[in-house]
């Protein structure tokens, strides 16, 4: 799976259909790290700083990506890490499945890890080429695997490693937190976490951030509960009615979450560890203003799904002890679940992005692509260029990238796209007038191709 996964990233890099929004952004980053600079994104205002490399922890609190660094002394460029995304997705499986062994039996074990393994959310985040997420469900699995087996100093630690890889998980160990209140024995560590994990929200988002030139409120997308979140918090606690209207509206926020339960045959209900997931998931349907947060596409599902799944085994070990079962019963309900849970993830192949890994249609490369791999050539090493969304990350390693888009400055090089929308531009013929204006301004036409316009100022 490790293999499939790789390959669906690193064929969409190959065909021109990744983008710099995230990639590219990444990897300038982590090449920061690996070059002991700041870890900054030539992309990241690049209206005000074109040129400059800002630190990305000024956007989201990511330092984690540190981690990735050493890969880059063996190949420097994004295909690295989409193949680091690849095998944590992968490799995550074995704490889930040492988990399920534990608590369903050895044959269930394999079912659950392969359901995991072909779930939906994953393929479309290996499929969105890489975001700091990667590291979510590995640390997931490991936190409960070993909470499981009654590690505390493991659990704490990896919750402390999952506060490293995004603000927002913050949300995600309070959940824990309030789930493990109702264990005795681990109350007080379920406390702490149900106070400190709102505090590191609080405190990477409102200090950190702003520390390294962000913004405290750059990512509120909640305008339609309130101004900020004291006015949403208020909102949410008078006007509950009007919470589970924003959570049921538009109706993707719906179908998502269905199909997030429904992956796990709604068995999380019935467990306190459906809250950790719950609270990322309600972080996003919460959102007025964000619709990328809502749906099935991106990165954003490979955060619960892991979640989902441990969550799901304690409700049926908790189910069937609750009962007084017998152990050779609670192992077969857990092999029938985990039976279903496969089956279903195999069926759902066919409808999300792994599907592309079986079709040679997908491998193809046309005119189109031959003119980007042309453009990319064009561009010298070391160059500041503009580049359209799809071609950008094949210029990552070797040029410093911005987004091509109408600024204050423009870069010396620009690698236009004339044929497809981009983003920025409301539209094709605002792109191409951006071209004109540009040749109007002294740019030298290099090559055109396909749609694609490389332009030089000398």
């Amino acid at each position: 799976m490790a293999a499939a996964y790789a390959i669906l990233g690193l064929v969409e890099y190959a065909r021109f259909r990744a983008g710099i929004y995230d990639l590219v952004i990444f990897d300038q980053a982590v090449r920061g790290y690996y070059r002991f600079e700041v870890p900054g994104s030539f992309v990241k205002d690049q209206w005000n700083q074109l040129g400059t490399a800002v630190s990305v922890l000024g956007d989201h609190f990511s330092p984690i990506l540190a981690a990735l660094a050493p890969l880059y002394w063996i190949y420097d460029g994004p295909q690295t890490l989409i193949v680091a995304q690849a095998v944590l997705f992968a490799v995550a499986a074995i704490p889930l499945w040492r988990l399920s062994r534990r608590r369903l039996g050895t044959t269930a074990a394999y079912l659950v890890a392969a359901a995991y393994l072909l779930s939906w959310p994953i393929a479309e985040a290996a499929a969105f080429h890489f975001h700091e997420y990667a590291f979510v469900p590995l640390l997931t699995a490991v936190l409960f695997e070993r909470l499981d087996a009654g590690r505390r100093g493991a659990v704490i630690v990896s919750a402390a490693a999952l506060l490293l890889v995004k603000e927002d998980l913050g949300f995600f160990v309070a959940g824990l937190g309030l789930a493990l209140l109702f264990r005795p024995s681990w109350r007080l560590i379920g406390a702490a976490m149900a106070v400190l994990g709102p505090l590191a929200v609080w405190v990477t988002s409102q200090i950190i951030i702003p520390a390294f030139g962000g913004s405290s409120g750059r990512y509120w997308y909640y305008s339609g509960l309130g101004a900020d979140p004291g006015e949403a918090v208020t909102r949410i606690l008078t006007h509950p009615l009007d919470v589970l209207s924003v959570l049921t509206s538009p109706g993707v926020k719906m179908q998502t979450m269905l199909l997030l339960l429904a992956l796990v045959l709604f068995v999380p209900l019935l467990s306190p560890y459906a809250l950790p997931p719950a609270m990322l998931i309600l972080e996003r349907m919460l959102a007025t203003d964000q619709p990328g947060w809502w749906g099935t596409s991106y990165h954003y599902n490979s955060a619960v799904v892991m979640a989902l799944f441990c969550a799901s085994i304690d409700a049926i070990d908790r189910f069937q002890r609750r009962r007084g079962t017998a152990e050779v019963s609670r192992r077969r309900l857990g092999l029938t679940w985990a039976s279903a849970c496969a089956v279903l993830g195999i069926g759902l192949v066919g409808v999300f992005p792994l599907r592309d890994v079986f079709d040679p249609a997908w491998y193809r490369s046309g005119a189109r692509e031959d003119a980007a791999a042309a453009a990319v050539a064009v561009v010298p090493d070391g160059a500041l260029v503009e580049a359209a969304n799809q071609v950008g990350p094949n210029l990552s390693a070797r040029t410093k990238v911005v987004i091509w888009r109408p600024m204050p400055h423009r870069a010396p090089w620009v690698v236009a796209d004339v044929a497809s929308r981009q983003p920025i531009f409301k539209s094709i013929e605002e792109q191409r007038a951006d071209v004109a204006e540009l040749q109007a301004r002294g740019y030298r036409l290099v090559m055109e191709r396909e749609g694609y316009i490389v332009l030089h100022l000398p």
